[in-house]
């Protein structure tokens, strides 16, 4: 399997999860880059093979290498779960050396008539979890999503309790960026949220981000706050995973958190500007009512991108429709 950006490769990892509890005798090894592997640990049955873009597998003659290296474990199928020019390739090769191969279709054409300004099709499309359970089914291996079995709690370490504290404190996680503006919640707005939980004492809040820009913007949403923490660069990536899964509920955008954290478990709430649910990358295993979306009676287009890098003019404000307390109390329904 070839994968790329962290959501999607958080999305990939229940489906994953079914397989080896449905299909024990089976041996999974997934290839993607080495800094995902945190998200595989753990998985009976599966093993990690890092995918070295910059060196061994670059280009064309690095992704035979890959082949040849791949080859070596005696692949008996290939699982395509990306789709893209570099999985295509490989998939390719072991296509021409007679071996199973099965790919993921991403709905293109479903999701740009969703999209569309004219004569759009608003209705709720396959998930992605499908899409990458039907390409198992390619396979002959017919995956069942609907009990999921999830890790359990990581026991934190010395250096994040010593950050978060020790205590019974209810946590709040909360991302509030995104790839795109279109899909991030306004600053002004998320303080207002913050400032409210934080006003109960027994919620610690977690903000997660990352870049010297974000750490700006956390210090500023976590400022004067005892409660209110900011996580950035305190803390490495495999701490953050065993952070999140410790939360009793995680608000964020429509961006890679929100999958990092239903992939362990953890409600999620999730907030959504450009971008709809709909488009089928909603976090795995949670209701329609924690995807809190913008007014479409006043942003008729809307959805107006499947990844929220299309800018329509008069759309900026459009997450400014949802409602603060619809999201404090969102949060806090999750909280009893």
């Amino acid at each position: 399997m070839r994968l790329s950006a962290m959501g999607d490769v958080a999305m990939t990892v229940p489906v994953l999860r079914a397989f080896v509890n449905q299909f024990p005798e089976v041996k999974i090894t997934v290839v993607s880059r080495p800094f995902f592997k945190p998200f595989f640990e753990g998985i009976p049955n599966l093993s990690f093979f890092d995918f070295d873009e910059k060196e061994r597998h670059k280009g064309f003659l690095g992704l035979c290498k890959l082949y040849q290296d791949l080859t070596a474990l005696n692949i008996d199928a290939f699982a395509d779960l990306h789709n893209v020019l570099r999985s295509k390739v490989v998939r390719t090769l072991f296509a021409v050396s007679g071996k199973k191969i099965a790919s993921v279709d991403k709905g293109r054409d479903e999701k740009k008539a969703l999209t569309s300004a004219e004569n759009k099709i608003l209705k709720p499309l396959t998930t992605m979890f499908e899409r990458h359970a039907k390409v198992f089914e390619q396979l002959g291996f017919s995956l069942d999503l609907t009990n999921p079995i999830f890790p359990k709690k990581a026991i934190l370490d010395s250096q994040i309790l010593n950050l978060i504290g020790n205590s019974q404190q209810k946590l709040i996680g909360i991302a509030p960026f995104a790839q795109y503006d279109s899909k991030v919640y306004p600053q002004d707005l998320m303080q207002e949220v913050i400032d409210v939980l934080a006003l109960d004492k027994n919620n610690t809040i977690l903000l997660f981000g990352g870049g010297k820009k974000e750490v700006e913007v956390l210090n500023t949403l976590s400022s004067g706050k005892e409660n209110v923490i900011n996580m950035a660069g305190k803390i490495k990536f495999p701490q953050e995973l065993q952070l999140i899964s410790n939360l009793d509920v995680m608000l964020s955008m429509d961006s890679g958190n929100a999958h990092i954290a239903a992939m362990l478990g953890v409600k999620v709430i999730t907030l959504w500007g450009a971008t709809h649910p709909y488009a089928g990358f909603s976090p795995f295993n949670q209701p329609l009512e924690n995807a809190l979306v913008s007014d479409r009676n006043l942003y008729p287009k809307l959805p107006t991108s499947v990844y929220g890098n299309k800018k329509v003019e008069g759309y900026g404000d459009a997450m400014r429709t949802i409602p603060v307390e619809k999201v404090v109390s969102s949060i806090q329904t999750k909280l009893l």
